[in-house]
């Protein structure tokens, strides 16, 4: 029988400890109560899991648009940390590690995965250097790319790893090579409750390996190219996405890039997150690849680094493609970010307007 969301699993426990509903609410309430700023949010969403609403409320990232309130079907985050569990084959009493946020889906979810699948939950204030206790092995955690780069001479207690919220680094994936632990990409958004496909960064015979769909996702194009998904027990209807893939089968996909930020250069289409992936080792300062408008080719390639200096050595580009060259570079002192730290491009280049 499938569980649902008033379950909670015989083998749940937090920092330790075994927490029934009643005591799950006391330790909302202490978080929230005298709670730093990281557990207040968790208490707030556990007063919200744990509430009679089939339905919660969940903020998206804002890293493709303007961030917004959804709401979110319990059944479906049920549903999704089953599809993990699955995937990963966790078991109960499996050791985890919260080290993200419960602002946003990806913290909410390690902690539905631990209710759920009766893990064995470890929470640390989340920081981009993390803190935790290595004379454990833990199983599974979610983690963004920098908290990975930052723990690579400690996530050797950690089995399994999933990174996500922004690509991973060529570098980051080079240094991945040399650990153990199995370190898997996420694709997914706030809308289908988290990630719906994974992919292999490390411990893979294959050079160039595809996200893989979870079970009970089906994906396809639309005229674009953009990937389709339909995952009845994780979202109604269809959600069209502004990501351009290559369909390898059924159940695989490569990701070329956002549809919103291709760029046709003399009719040449440009995808600028493979141009960045080459140029990653090359660039010390956080950068991204634009387009500007052109009389002739209709856009140019632009590539904008946050630099107060101005002193790029052309040898970066040596590893492009004729066409993927910029054919400016523009230094601005700092990015517009989300508040969860992602670059929004689209404001960074009004900048550069003014």
């Amino acid at each position: 029988m499938t569980p649902t969301y008033k379950n909670i699993h015989l083998k749940f426990k937090v920092n330790g400890f075994h927490y029934s509903s009643e005591y799950l609410k006391e330790l909302a309430y202490d978080f929230v109560k005298e709670g730093k700023p990281f557990e207040k949010e968790i208490g707030n969403f556990l007063f919200q899991w744990l509430d009679e609403n089939e339905t919660i409320k969940v903020r998206t990232s804002g890293s493709t648009g303007t961030p917004k309130v959804i709401e979110l079907s319990k059944q479906a985050m049920v549903n999704s940390a089953l599809a993990t569990g699955d995937f990963f084959k966790l078991q109960p009493g499996d050791r985890a590690l919260l080290c993200l946020p419960a602002t946003y889906i990806a913290g909410k979810m390690m902690l539905v995965r631990a209710i759920i699948l009766g893990l064995e939950i470890d929470i640390v204030e989340p920081a981009s250097k993390l803190q935790f206790d290595t004379q454990k092995v833990y199983d599974f955690c979610a983690m963004v790319p920098m908290q990975l780069e930052k723990a690579l001479d400690t996530i050797d207690h950690i089995k399994t790893i999933i990174v996500g919220g922004a690509p991973a680094s060529s570098s980051l994936k080079a240094n991945l090579q040399q650990v153990q632990t199995k370190v898997y990409e996420t694709y997914g958004m706030t809308e289908t409750v988290t990630h719906i496909a994974l992919k292999a960064i490390n411990n893979t015979s294959v050079s160039k390996p595809n996200f893989k769909v979870l079970p009970g996702v089906t994906i396809s194009q639309d005229e674009r190219d953009c990937l389709v998904v339909e995952a009845p027990k994780l979202c109604q209807g269809k959600i069209v996405t502004n990501d351009m893939v290559k369909i390898h089968s059924e159940s695989e996909f490569e990701w070329l890039g956002r549809f919103d930020n291709v760029i046709n250069s003399g009719g040449v289409k440009l995808f600028p997150e493979q141009i960045e992936a080459k140029l990653q080792h090359k660039i010390n300062s956080r950068f991204f690849i634009a387009s500007e408008p052109n009389d002739i080719l209709g856009e140019q390639l632009i590539l904008v680094v946050e630099s107060e200096s101005n002193d790029l050595n052309s040898e970066v580009f040596s590893d492009l493609d004729k066409f993927e060259k910029p054919k400016a570079v523009y230094m601005v002192k700092e990015f517009v970010e989300t508040t969860s730290g992602k670059i929004q491009r689209k404001k960074t280049l009004e900048i550069i307007k003014k």
